[in-house]
């Protein structure tokens, strides 16, 4: 066996998304993977759980063994890498601890989390144990989490029910370990809606625009998180990173306002304006020729 150095000139900005598949292609991994190349990163991904859903609700949850979603993360990124994970919907302790110890094991970059607890048709997604082990495990090792209200109030046991609290419930979760909070405020009623980005020693940054009236909104905070990976994986700093993914996830709602898919809440338009895939230079990588 001899070890020779694999010297390429480009690489693709890789993301890598561990979460679960929505089958009706709206929300879950299949929003992850159209954002992804929606804005030209190269999407992989490590399953969590299988649910039969569709735009009505979710009628089934299959979950993946955690040992076989260690296997996936493994296979991914001992072969490919990432340059940043978006961690979605994690429905058990088990699920949690392997993400975290594969967070630790691969020094995995830039872990956007998206507490995903609740599905946008109210199906519950996460066992109530797994929501302490959510923050015990992954508060610390993400670089950003992007709860909306309902899972705010999961998390600290209070109900965040105004813009007012926003900014309170926002230094409460920074206080529970993460890095920084993308606090996103859409369930509030009105014609705006404020999302807040708070980061440890920095000012809260308010972000406001004008909602958009329809019904197609499944899988919103999925591409939020998705969208944010991808900027965070080119190296957009943070508050430009959440800028640029709000601006990206407005426009995909926007565009996909009118449109009917199936019968209750429909997905966004992914695809309104694709993006070339973005290379970067890589380091020369190692490989073992055996």
């Amino acid at each position: 066996m001899t070890m020779k150095l694999f010297d390429s000139t480009q690489e693709y900005v890789r993301i890598l998304t561990i979460a679960g598949s929505d089958s009706g292609g709206g929300a879950g991994i299949q929003a992850d993977l159209k954002t992804f190349a929606a804005l030209g990163g190269y999407g992989m991904s490590a399953i969590t759980a299988l649910t039969a859903q569709n735009t009505r609700g979710v009628d089934a949850i299959h979950a993946v063994p955690p040992d076989f979603l260690a296997a996936q993360i493994d296979a991914v990124v001992n072969d490919i890498g990432a340059h940043a994970v978006k961690v979605g919907m994690l429905h058990a302790p088990a699920i949690v601890r392997v993400v975290a110890e594969a967070i630790d094991r691969h020094a995995l970059p830039h872990v956007v989390l998206d507490p995903v607890m609740v599905s946008v048709t109210g199906a519950p997604l996460i066992e109530p144990d797994a929501v302490q082990a959510v923050v015990s495990e992954l508060f610390p090792r993400a670089a950003l989490i992007t709860p909306n209200l309902d899972e705010a109030a999961l998390l600290l046991g209070r109900p965040v029910e105004s813009a007012e609290d926003m900014p309170g419930a926002a230094q409460a979760l920074l206080a529970m370990g993460t890095r920084a909070v993308l606090l996103k405020g859409g369930h509030l009623p009105g014609d705006q809606v404020l999302d807040l980005l708070m980061e440890r020693g920095e000012e809260p940054h308010a972000m406001r625009h004008e909602r958009v009236t329809t019904g197609n909104l499944h899988g919103a905070g999925c591409t939020l998180s998705s969208a944010l990976a991808v900027f965070l994986a080119q190296d957009l700093p943070l508050r430009l990173a959440a800028e640029a993914a709000r601006s990206y996830v407005l426009d995909a709602i926007k565009e996909g306002a009118s449109v009917t898919t199936g019968q209750g809440a429909g997905p966004l338009n992914h695809g309104f304006s694709p993006r070339a895939t973005v290379l970067r230079q890589p380091k020369a990588l190692a490989v073992i020729d055996q």
